[in-house]
């Protein structure tokens, strides 16, 4: 599991998009997800993900949020990823 996020926002603004981008990866939802790095990962979201309080290394809080994404090609394997790494959310159908 992903510990320490490498972006923390307080902004009310993008806790909103985080929040909308939550609502749309429900529990057992097939994604395309198209990530800020211009890769994609296609899978099945294991349980919907929540916009959570970190701490960064200096201690500093603000919110961010982990999806847990199994893989389509190899289901065992696990994806954890920081919300604000993923760019375009495409919903194919549900497990």
């Amino acid at each position: 599991m992903i510990e320490v996020p490498q972006t923390l926002y307080t902004r009310q603004a993008d806790i909103d998009r985080l929040e909308t981008m939550v609502r749309a990866l429900p529990d057992e939802a097939v994604v395309r997800l198209r990530l800020v790095d211009g890769g994609t990962l296609t899978g099945t979201v294991s349980t919907r993900p929540s916009v959570q309080v970190f701490r960064d290394a200096d201690g500093v809080e603000g919110f961010n949020a982990v999806v847990r994404l199994d893989d389509q090609r190899d289901p065992a394997h696990a994806h954890y990823l920081w919300m604000d790494r993923i760019r375009e959310i495409v919903r194919i159908g549900s497990a």
